[in-house]
């Protein structure tokens, strides 16, 4: 009697299977807490810092915004910074990246702290102070990473693409 009831169902579902559907999307607002971010920058373009730090304001402006209302102070978010992106927070550099810069000065104000590797700086031959004042050297990139993670923070690495089609060519 079950396999029958079991089988009469399923024929019902497969039927039928638009009754399965709602007639659109629907919002659903996640129960997002504090976050704890570290965000990992290894770029083959200085440029692409730009693209990257839409990364950042995406996580910060959903959650400043209703229903979460999270100050950015209750937000701890790391960008670590060690791929050839380093030049952009180069005193000397100001500017040729001064958007990048203003941005990033910008979100340091809000609580977020910016790391450059100790060892990319000396590949580059750069000192403590040829960099941005919102800016921390730390002795390894990597080190920096594990560290934060080990402290429960999430890992995030932003995926730089580049447009090839304008929303309206695909929408």
């Amino acid at each position: 009697m079950k396999q029958l009831m079991k089988k009469i169902l399923l024929i019902s579902l497969l039927a039928s299977p638009f009754t399965l559907y709602a007639d659109s999307a629907t919002i659903t607002d996640t129960p997002y807490k504090e976050p704890q971010v570290v965000y990992d920058f290894y770029f083959n373009e200085p440029e692409d810092i730009n693209s990257a730090l839409y990364w950042v304001r995406s996580l910060m402006n959903s959650l400043m915004e209703e229903p979460y209302n999270i100050d950015p102070e209750m937000m701890e978010i790391v960008v670590v910074i060690h791929g050839m992106e380093i030049v952009t927070v180069a005193r000397k550099n100001y500017q040729r990246y001064k958007t990048a810069v203003d941005r990033m000065r910008y979100f340091s104000e809000l609580g977020v702290r910016f790391k450059v590797c100790g060892l990319a700086a000396d590949d580059y031959a750069y000192s403590v102070e040829d960099f941005q004042d919102f800016v921390e050297v730390v002795p390894s990139a990597i080190n920096e990473l594990v560290h934060w993670q080990q402290q429960g923070y999430a890992l995030i690495k932003p995926t730089i693409l580049s447009k090839i089609y304008s929303i309206d060519d695909i929408r």
